[in-house]
């Protein structure tokens, strides 16, 4: 095993350096503070490994994103969300056999406990569809079974895998037809995946929801780009919260607060109002670029620029590319489409973007797809999340697998008051 050195006041300390299959490296630190007495400071841990993972592999550098092992774009192009799932939680694509099971099960738990329906009830319909989902995927620990260690390799973690999978997005397509005063629409067994979720979400007595296959095909897409992405914000929230051993469940409930922050999961809708009030404003593509460039303008170009990439992200090409075609196949009345497309090109010519770096991501083009679709600005999280949800179960069980098996508890340098005594009441001025 390579090795670094550490000197400090003159005295050396051997550190091991460990490798991982893509030839990335780290300083493993694990004993820094036992040997030395000092901790890392690393700020938002831009630098810190909290784990190995055989999951997702980002060479940001590169634009490289692959899931097991598996390009990015050859899952976008030749599979469905159902099997990257599968792939993603348990380590391999499924056979016909597992992946008609899975289907199986997946249909046979689409339905919510009906008591569970109370709670729309006292739920506001003015309520962010984040808050409802994150409550609702918590409550349901309350009406399903969770799991001890001695049946987690048994039916009963495969059962809740199943059961947040199925069960997430009749959750989402509920929480927004309350939003709307709608009367819910129960799940299909005659439809796949997305097509489901979907109707859920659209058809209504008045109005049949007609299922276009090019849109449903779109929403696999961004389901399947979403599913992972490696130790982000939300993914290491999954982790810290489950590694104290709570229920799945719970964790999920963590990882979906994570998500809905601006920062995060909301990133794609601030994109939608950034070029929503470039249109109403008028402002021509040479105006905005250079409000961006510009320190004093509060102007800010939302969906360029990351903080894993420095290269095009691999997901808003696939993006990019899907728009284009269903702008040929279908009307799409999103006057946006043409303003995001003439934005990035303008970009990707002028030096200052080049030079720092600020291709366009994954939220740049996302948002512009479900509009698209048809789904409402508020519910974008919500299929952030239920797109998530395969990797946040996949990482949450890898870390349950991994031997020794430690809580999360970082450490921090203290910055506040030294000792200094009680002052009574009467005393204090």
């Amino acid at each position: 095993m390579k090795k670094a050195r550490l000197e400090i006041d003159q005295k050396k300390y051997d550190l091991n350096i460990c490798e991982g299959t893509e030839g990335e490296l780290g300083l493993d630190i694990s004993t820094l503070r036992e040997e030395t007495g000092l901790i890392a400071l690393d700020e938002g841990y831009q630098n810190t490994g909290s784990c190995k993972s055989a999951i997702t592999f980002i060479d940001g550098e590169n634009g490289i994103l692959r899931y097991r092992g598996i390009p990015i774009e050859e899952l976008a192009e030749k599979a469905t969300f159902i099997e990257t799932a599968y792939l993603l939680i348990f380590g391999k694509l499924p056979n016909k056999e597992e992946l008609s099971k899975l289907s199986r099960l997946l249909t046979e738990n689409s339905l919510i406990n009906e008591e569970m329906l109370h709670f729309f009830d006292g739920i506001p319909p003015n309520a962010p569809p984040m808050a409802i989902l994150s409550s609702m995927v918590n409550a349901l620990s309350i009406y399903y079974p969770t799991f001890s260690e001695e049946d987690f390799f048994s039916i009963t973690f495969e059962l809740i895998v199943v059961r947040l999978l199925s069960k997430v997005r009749t959750l989402a397509a509920y929480s927004y037809k309350n939003s709307i005063g709608e009367p819910f629409v129960y799940p299909r067994h005659d439809l796949k995946y997305s097509e489901n979720f979907l109707h859920m979400m659209f058809h209504s007595p008045v109005k049949p929801y007609k299922l276009n296959p090019d849109l449903v095909r779109a929403l696999e897409l961004l389901l399947i780009l979403h599913a992972d992405h490696e130790q982000n914000c939300s993914t290491s929230t999954v982790r810290l919260v489950g590694s104290s051993k709570v229920n799945l469940y719970t964790s999920i409930c963590a990882g979906i607060c994570a998500l809905w922050g601006p920062l995060h999961g909301g990133a794609n809708q601030q994109v939608i109002e950034m070029l929503d009030e470039i249109q109403q404003k008028g402002l021509s593509v040479k105006e905005v670029l250079q409000k961006a460039k510009t320190k004093d303008d509060d102007f800010v170009l939302y969906g360029f620029g990351h903080r894993v990439y420095k290269n095009y992200d691999p997901r808003a090409n696939i993006l990019k590319k899907t728009i284009e075609d269903l702008v040929k196949k279908i009307t799409i009345d999103e006057p946006l489409v043409d303003i995001a497309m003439e934005l990035e090109h303008a970009a990707m010519q002028d030096q200052y973007f080049i030079e720092n770096n600020l291709y366009p991501n994954v939220d740049f083009y996302s948002g512009i797809l479900y509009k698209a679709i048809g789904i409402p600005e508020d519910m974008f999280s919500v299929i952030f999340a239920i797109g998530r949800l395969p990797g946040w179960i996949a990482q949450w069980k890898e870390m349950y697998d991994t031997v020794p098996f430690k809580i999360g508890r970082p450490r921090q340098i203290y910055t506040g008051r030294k000792v200094r005594s009680y002052i009574p009441l009467e005393e204090r001025e």
